[in-house]
């Protein structure tokens, strides 16, 4: 049921199921969440392209769509890092921009985590 991501173009996503646009996973489920720098890797039910849930240091956690601002290839969690295996743009984990070509961020999703339930809203990426 859960996933993990190291090198994430190889994992399967996790099909999940959105209602009235809003995807809701409870934490405890996906062990990989709960880590440091954990990472899950989730398929919205209607989307073609999965979503990156990942683990912030913070507590919090940040969900990216994992297509390349510059040119659209799939990026790959990388530890610290997601990195575009086309060109070498770089990204932290929240999704900003540390190396070019790609000027602009990866899209992210709104998320809340209240009762350990995080829910992500598919309707409002950044």
């Amino acid at each position: 049921m859960a996933g993990m991501l190291t090198g994430c173009s190889s994992l399967v996503a996790t099909p999940v199921t959105p209602v009235a646009g809003k995807v809701r996973l409870t934490v405890r489920n996906f062990p990989a969440l709960s880590r440091p720098r954990g990472a899950l890797k989730i398929l919205p039910q209607g989307q073609e392209t999965p979503l990156y849930v990942l683990a912030e240091d913070d507590g919090g956690y940040a969900v990216l769509s994992p297509i390349c601002t510059h040119l659209g290839c799939t990026v790959d969690v990388d530890g610290a890092t997601l990195l575009c295996p086309c060109h070498g743009s770089t990204y932290d984990r929240r999704g900003r921009v540390l190396r070019g070509p790609a000027e602009r961020p990866l899209r992210r999703y709104p998320s809340h985590l209240s009762d350990g339930v995080l829910e992500i809203d598919l309707r409002e990426a950044a």
